[in-house]
C-alpha cells in the first residue's frame, strides 16, 4: 500500500464551500494537465489525500482509500451521467441534446450518420456531490472507493512541513520546496507525490 497526495486548486476547494460539499469523498481524478495531475501510478489499495494551500498554509482535505481505478470518462458517465469533460476512449460517440459528438472531434446530426461500429452513449444528470465532477478538462483516470472521510481543511502543523518528504523508492525522497519563510510553494504540490512512511504516519495522525 502507497499514500499520496494530490493538490486541489484553491479555487476547487472554495467551490466545493460554495456547494456545501463536506463529503465523505467519493471519487479523485486524474488529467493530462498540471492543474489536475496525472494519477496513472494510484493503485487499488493506495491512499491519497487531496492537498490545499489556504494562506499559505498546507492542508490535508480529505482522505481516500482506492478500492477500484478506472477511465474517467466511465466513472462519469455511469455515476454522474455526463463525461464532464473527461477523455472520451476511441468508438465511443456521446448524444449531448440533439448532437452526437465523436471522440475524434467530429459530430453529427442524426444517429444515421454515425460511423459502423462506434458505441452510443446518451447523457443524462444523474445527482452526485460537487466533488464528483472533475474541476480540469481531460480526466483520464478515476481513483475511488466507499470509505473516504469528510472533506473538510485539516492543518499540517508548521513544525511538521519540513519533515515532508516525497518520492519513491527511499534513495530518491525528497522535501516539499519552500519559501524564506517556511511557506510551502504551489509549486511542490502540481504533481502527484508519492509519500514516505514517515509523512503517511504524520498524515494519517490528522484522521
Amino acid at each position: 500500500m502507497a499514500h499520496y497526495i494530490v493538490y486541489w486548486p484553491q479555487d476547487w476547494v472554495q467551490e466545493l464551500k460554495k456547494a456545501g460539499d463536506k463529503g465523505p469523498i467519493k471519487v479523485v481524478f486524474g488529467s493530462i494537465h498540471a492543474r489536475m495531475p496525472s494519477i496513472v501510478s494510484v493503485k487499488v489499495g493506495d491512499v491519497v489525500f487531496p492537498v490545499t494551500l489556504i494562506k499559505k498554509k498546507l492542508y490535508a482535505m480529505a482522505r481516500l482509500p482506492v478500492t477500484h481505478r478506472e477511465c474517467a470518462f466511465d466513472y462519469c458517465m455511469r455515476e454522474l451521467g455526463r463525461e464532464y469533460g473527461a477523455l472520451t476512449p476511441e468508438g465511443i460517440v456521446v448524444k449531448k441534446k440533439d448532437t452526437f459528438y465523436w471522440s475524434k472531434g467530429q459530430s453529427f446530426h442524426c444517429a444515421e450518420a454515425i460511423p459502423a461500429g462506434m458505441t452510443l452513449m446518451i447523457e443524462s444528470d444523474k445527482p452526485h456531490a460537487k466533488h464528483q465532477e472533475p474541476f480540469n478538462c481531460c480526466s483520464q483516470w478515476a481513483v475511488w472507493g466507499e470509505d473516504g472521510s469528510s472533506i473538510e481543511p485539516r492543518l499540517i502543523p508548521d513544525e511538521a512541513i519540513p519533515l515532508l518528504r516525497f518520492g519513491y523508492p527511499k534513495s530518491k525522497e525528497k522535501p516539499l520546496r519552500l519559501d524564506k519563510a517556511g511557506n510551502v510553494l504551489s509549486m511542490s504540490l502540481t504533481a502527484t507525490r508519492h509519500m514516505s512512511e514517515e509523512t503517511a504516519e504524520i498524515f494519517e495522525e490528522l484522521f
